[in-house]
């Protein structure tokens, strides 16, 4: 497998990342002072979130394994998967079938040293530097054209990104832009967070976009997230908190609050 350059000094460890922070809240040790102190401060007025982002791992993982598993799916494209961590969508996807086919993308240098170290003896599988945005450029990509059939389903992942595109960037449009290169009966999986309390969609956003240096969008209201998929088949049970996404377990941490939630679920093409 062909390997993309990475240089260290690309990584800014004075602004907090969002993938870092993530990695953080899921209890990894990929992120640095500036990653955990805004974890920690976000924490203060929405405690909610390390919660939050567990049932989301747990989300993304049980969605990999049904569409592997029910539905046949061997072909899988992660838009910002962020940093490694443990039952990554290659390992759920290939325990099913090991033929399976893995891209990751993301625009975080740190995430392609990590995903090039992990995935060195997998050639069914490749971690791509790209902006998530730039569809063009990742289904054009060397190693995309390598592992993706785009004549065969594919299940196209948006799991806890979109929150990260500013408006001007139009979140739907992306969505759009990827269902019309995919084949019929492919997947959209996507999610994002969002809240009914204007004061906590005020907060994050806010705080999120000083944090990151402006790499924020915005935290919005379901009926927004429900556009992306406008004209789509949603499988049941529909378009939910991703907690009771189809639950194969009642051990999954709860909520512990209403302030915030990911909000999502899974669309096929006709």
């Amino acid at each position: 497998m062909k390997r993309e350059a990475w240089r260290p000094d690309a990584i800014d460890t004075k602004v907090p990342s969002v993938a870092r922070m993530y990695d953080y809240y899921l209890g990894g040790d990929d992120n640095y002072q500036s990653d955990r102190e805004a974890c920690e401060q976000l924490l203060v007025q929405v405690p909610s979130t390390k919660t939050l982002a567990v049932n989301n791992r747990r989300f993304l993982q049980r969605v990999v394994r049904m569409l592997a598993a029910e539905y046949g799916v061997r072909q899988f494209i992660d838009h910002g998967s962020g940093l490694p961590t443990q039952d990554n969508v290659h390992q759920v996807a290939q325990a099913v079938d090991p033929a399976s086919r893995v891209v990751y993308v993301d625009n975080d240098p740190i995430v392609l040293a990590h995903g090039r170290a992990l995935l060195e003896e997998n050639d069914r599988t490749a971690v791509i530097q790209a902006d998530m945005r730039d569809t063009e450029v990742i289904f054009g990509h060397e190693e995309t054209t390598r592992l993706i059939d785009f004549s065969q389903p594919v299940a196209a992942l948006f799991v806890s990104v979109m929150h990260c595109i500013p408006d001007e960037s139009d979140p739907g449009a992306l969505v759009r832009r990827v269902a019309e290169r995919l084949a019929p009966g492919s997947f959209l999986v996507v999610c994002q967070l969002v809240s009914d309390r204007p004061e906590i969609r005020k907060f994050v956003t806010d705080f999120m976009a000083e944090a990151t240096g402006g790499h924020w969008g915005r935290v919005r209201e379901e009926h927004e997230v429900a556009e992306y998929l406008t004209g789509l088949e949603i499988l049941e049970p529909g378009l939910v908190e991703v907690s009771t996404w189809r639950p194969d377990s009642d051990l999954a941490p709860a909520q512990l609050t209403d302030e915030w939630i990911e909000w999502g679920g899974v669309a096929r093409l006709p």
